[in-house]
């Protein structure tokens, strides 16, 4: 019994901290390491799109802050990181939009 209650806690933890990671309405991050100029992922833009923090966390990115190391060639890649999305069918293709999300 004690096993299984460690457990059941251990997969809420791990669910709620996978939450509490992603960008939440009403806040943004920004990803200023591209050579192209900054990204900023704004929580409330693609939540009045209909999209929930977990249609991407896990699934598509990591819980941990940093770890997101999208590559030129992921644009191409698709199915990976913001192209899953981004990719002329669900969404603007990423490839060849540069300026709509990458700025100065």
């Amino acid at each position: 019994m004690k096993t299984f209650l460690t457990t059941i806690i251990t997969v809420l933890a791990i669910g709620f901290y996978s939450l509490a990671s992603a960008v939440p309405p009403g806040m943004e991050v920004e990803f200023t390491k591209s050579p192209m100029g900054k990204v900023v992922f704004s929580g409330q833009f693609h939540a009045d799109k209909g999209k929930k923090c977990e249609d991407c966390h896990p699934k598509l990115f990591e819980q941990k802050k940093g770890t997101a190391q999208i590559k030129m060639d992921d644009h191409q890649a698709g199915e990976k990181f913001c192209f899953a999305c981004h990719n002329d069918k669900v969404s603007f293709k990423a490839d060849g939009n540069c300026n709509r999300c990458h700025k100065p």
